[in-house]
């Protein structure tokens, strides 16, 4: 069994945190740069190369790509064969916290989703998602994600008999909210598990750089077409107009009930912040 401190966890979470904040993924910037040969508005070019630039100057001033530095998701995968010496919960958020102090970075977490609304003040709790798998490794996964594109996500219990048509006709209609989600955004798609998996599907659908390709034939082909189809929608860069709404629809899927097919659609915008480590 392998022992890992978790003061080890903690300093790594800061470090994903100020590099998830500061540097866009490298393969979403690439798909900006390469949109500007696609988009034809005059206003969608001028979007692009606005984002483009934003992007290197958060860099190399390590500044916040976005000034909504968002709640902190955590996706782990820990190995069966690791041993924390410590609270990984505590490790984890005390990391947001440092990082959220020390990176001047906006705490956008309240304690009381209704009443009061106070700001925790440390931008803890973090959401952390874990899963058990084989090896003697962790890997950590930091996404932080802003509230214009979380209050764009949708879920619904579809029926059955609807099919990939419902599953089409419910993705593009939640597509035509994307403009308030600063596109172009990427769309993540969950389809299947249960009420409560399906939204962490369309989460982790959005983890997948935006070059994998579906290993389901099927819905390698359902993520193009809808792609296409919510490029035709007319939204474009920053919801001024375009063909430029989206970079990438990404699905994961699960078995589900035999009366069941739930779908959540959630979406990430041009700021699509993400950083991961493996201890």
């Amino acid at each position: 069994m392998r022992e890992v401190f978790a003061s080890e966890i903690t300093q790594v979470i800061k470090d994903l945190c100020l590099r998830a904040n500061t540097v866009l993924r490298p393969d979403v910037l690439e798909a900006i740069k390469t949109s500007l040969g696609i988009e034809v508005s005059p206003t969608g070019k001028e979007v692009i190369e606005q984002i483009v630039k934003n992007a290197g100057l958060a860099k190399s001033e390590q500044l916040p790509i976005c000034q909504d530095t968002g709640y902190v998701g955590i996706f782990i995968e820990l190995g069966q064969d690791v041993l924390i010496k410590g609270d990984l919960t505590a490790a984890v958020n005390e990391g947001v916290r440092e990082a959220y102090n020390e990176g001047y970075l906006r705490k956008s977490i309240v304690a009381k989703p209704v009443y009061e609304r106070k700001n925790t003040g440390d931008n803890i709790p973090a959401f952390i998602n874990a899963d058990i798998v084989a090896g003697d490794k962790i890997k950590i996964i930091v996404m932080p994600k802003g509230g214009g594109t979380e209050n764009a996500s949708q879920l619904r219990m579809l029926a059955v008999s609807g099919g990939v048509d419902a599953v089409k006709d419910f993705v593009l209609q939640a597509a035509e909210g994307a403009a308030k989600s600063c596109p172009p955004v990427i769309i993540g798609i969950g389809i299947g598990g249960s009420f409560d998996k399906v939204g962490l599907l369309a989460k982790k659908a959005l983890l997948r750089p935006l070059a994998d390709k579906n290993a389901d034939p099927d819905l390698a082909a359902l993520e193009e077409e809808i792609l296409v189809e919510v490029n035709k929608l007319g939204i474009g860069p920053a919801g001024l107009g375009g063909r430029v709404t989206a970079l990438g629809v990404k699905i994961e899927t699960m078995p589900t009930h035999i009366a069941c097919l739930p779908v959540a659609v959630a979406f990430n915008c041009h700021a699509a912040r993400q950083a991961e480590a493996i201890i």
